[in-house]
């Protein structure tokens, strides 16, 4: 699709370390369009962690291209902004400094004080986080920590929100009360989304798209599955919806029934 917001075009990674050269991914070809939630799914050492650095820009590719709204990328850049698995927020500073320090670094220059501070308090504020502007990352759960952390992310205001497990590390309550939000606050942002998980019921209700790799080595994309269901989606209601079991079907059976079978014959 050439008018795809990003597009990932035969995307490899190679990695050279003492041990020698590892092959992570080959041949990726993905086109996202603006404003669509996809998932990245797959075992452990499929490459899915390292497709989402080389659209963020931490990584360049050994070889192809990805382009983010018509410009290739080549390094990072505000317009693409990430969530790891760790909230990675500086313990020394307040919750509200923290995502300040998101903020000044792309508005500073056409911005004042006050204004730089307000998107701060705006930002933590559609994560539910305005009880705790003032408190240091001590002093607050798990859960709200990762809540900082996509405030800060979503205070760039970003045109791609980039999230690797950001999830993984949480209890199972915290984890469905974040899934939750951040369909709220995508519906509202109307952010286009690439997330990297390993819990299929999470790819199910959070994607349009749920994009699974094969097993690495030179891992790539092996199938697509689009998850046709209405927004805004409730997890009591998918439940007991045909499609949303179709769709849990689908991935669990491409992950654990034909790449069990992969790892056997490898």
């Amino acid at each position: 699709m050439s008018n795809a917001f990003i597009q990932v075009q035969g995307a490899e990674m190679v990695f050279t370390s003492r041990k020698g050269r590892f092959h992570a991914l080959q041949d990726v070809n993905l086109s996202v369009q603006r404003g669509e939630f996809i998932t990245l799914i797959g075992h452990s050492g499929c490459g899915k962690s390292t497709l989402l650095n080389l659209i963020a820009g931490l990584l360049l590719p050994s070889d192809g291209v990805l382009i983010c709204d018509g410009r290739e990328i080549s390094c990072p850049g505000p317009e693409r902004a990430v969530v790891f698995q760790n909230h990675s927020l500086l313990p020394w500073l307040s919750c509200v400094d923290n995502v300040l320090l998101a903020v000044e670094s792309v508005f500073a220059k056409k911005e004042s004080r006050d204004m730089l501070v307000a998107r701060a308090e705006a930002a933590l504020e559609l994560v539910g986080m305005s009880h705790a502007v003032a408190k240091r990352p001590h002093e607050i759960s798990g859960g709200m920590k990762q809540r900082v952390g996509i405030a800060r992310a979503l205070a760039m205001e970003p045109k791609v929100l980039l999230m690797d497990e950001p999830f993984g590390a949480l209890d199972a309550l915290t984890r469905a009360h974040l899934q939750d939000e951040l369909l709220k606050i995508v519906a509202r942002t109307q952010s286009t989304v690439v997330m990297v998980t390993h819990d299929v019921d999470e790819a199910v209700l959070l994607s349009d798209r749920i994009v699974m790799m094969t097993n690495g080595p030179a891992a790539t994309i092996g199938e697509i599955c689009k998850v046709d269901l209405p927004r805004p989606r409730s997890r009591v209601e998918l439940v007991e919806d045909a499609r949303y079991i179709s769709a849990r079907k689908a991935v669990i059976d491409f992950l654990y029934k034909r790449h069990n079978h992969v790892e056997r014959a490898a």
